[in-house]
């Protein structure tokens, strides 16, 4: 126990606590967006101004997220303000934990399921554990993959993936008798580059 937090209410059965983390991996190293940065480091200019216009009464604990005094925020700063949100625009009734699983969701679609990268900022002590929670969003993936395949092999579309870069290596010169057009649409078609490159071989 590090701190226990004064009351403004002499009533008050309950105090608020700072602790150290459980254990050294509940300490971590967050990367945040840009935005984000940008935005605490206005909301940290703005906490300076009220602190020296407060001078004394600013209790200063070291806290990024406070009072107009300095005190700890309470659960209510953010339950009361999301409340209203929802209610003023009609959207679904979220907790603020949701945020979070939505933040887990939205890194997994973007960085194509790197589950370690976002284990790191979620706080989940085993990778195992963003598995389970989240093997809705690989299973997403992983169907799209299907898909793919099923393109690639089956429908016969892209069926090579050095296709395109062959193509591209295929752009030389031609020779005047040659119709350029005809050649690239022969080159395209596997079963036909195959057969010339089967050709080529055993003319050398």
């Amino acid at each position: 126990m590090l701190l226990v937090f004064p009351t403004n209410h002499k009533k008050n059965s309950t105090v608020r606590i700072l602790k150290t983390p459980k254990t050294e991996s509940r300490v971590r190293k967050i990367f945040l967006p840009k935005s984000v940065a940008n935005m605490l480091v206005d909301w940290k200019a703005e906490q300076d101004e009220m602190k020296e216009i407060l001078g004394d009464e600013y209790m200063d604990y070291n806290l990024v997220m406070a009072s107009t005094f300095g005190l700890p925020l309470g659960d209510g700063a953010i339950r009361g303000p999301l409340k209203k949100l929802i209610e003023d625009y009609n959207l679904p009734p979220v907790v603020f934990h949701s945020f979070r699983h939505s933040s887990v969701t939205y890194k997994l679609k973007l960085n194509g399921g790197d589950i370690k990268a976002v284990q790191g900022n979620s706080g989940h002590a085993q990778v195992n554990m963003v598995t389970d929670v989240y093997s809705h969003i690989l299973d997403d993936d992983r169907r799209k993959n299907a898909e793919l395949f099923e393109e690639a092999f089956y429908e016969k579309k892209n069926l090579d993936p050095q296709m395109h870069v062959q193509q591209e290596n295929n752009n030389a010169p031609v020779a005047d008798e040659v119709d350029p057009e005809l050649l690239a649409k022969v080159l395209a078609n596997p079963e036909m580059r195959a057969l010339l490159n089967s050709l080529a071989k055993t003319m050398k």
